[in-house]
């Protein structure tokens, strides 16, 4: 069964997706697995920050094209996906900026030695988001993934 994006207001068919498979599933995980490893983990924090900062500059830079979207196939107030647009992009300016200090190791008060807590990156997120903020859902989830190296 395909995935269709229809717009509320009129139920005008927008565009119609194909289903994917298992197989293709799979396919994405690993491919998405495979440039983490082999790319994505190996670049230096500032390089990630700058992405995710360049992330938030578009969505300011083509906030209206974002914000029509949103109205088009959610029906939701201009307005309103508008301000979407622009919290999306505040919260990929504030993990760029305090990602050093969000990852930097944290001292444990232990009696003998010394302890910290690292933040270490796991690999690839599968993310299954609500419909209802799709800027907003997705930008609160991969904000501090990207910088924090997936």
């Amino acid at each position: 069964m395909a995935y269709l994006t229809m717009n509320p207001s009129n139920e005008q068919l927008l565009k119609q997706f194909p289903e994917h498979t298992d197989g293709q599933l799979e396919e994405f995980l690993t491919r998405s697995d495979e440039v983490y490893r082999t790319d994505w983990r190996l670049r230096s924090l500032a390089e990630r920050c700058a992405l995710v900062a360049k992330a938030a500059s578009i969505l300011r830079d083509r906030r209206e094209h974002f914000a029509r979207l949103v109205t088009l196939e959610m029906g939701k107030l201009l307005r309103e996906a508008g301000e979407e647009v622009d919290l999306s992009a505040e919260i990929l300016d504030y993990y760029a900026t305090h990602a050093e200090r969000f990852l930097a190791p944290k001292p444990l008060e232990v009696k003998h030695g010394e302890a910290w807590v690292e933040s270490a990156p796991l690999g690839v997120l599968f993310c299954i988001e609500p419909w209802n903020f799709p800027y907003y859902q997705l930008v609160r989830v991969a904000g501090p993934n990207l910088v924090d190296r997936i």
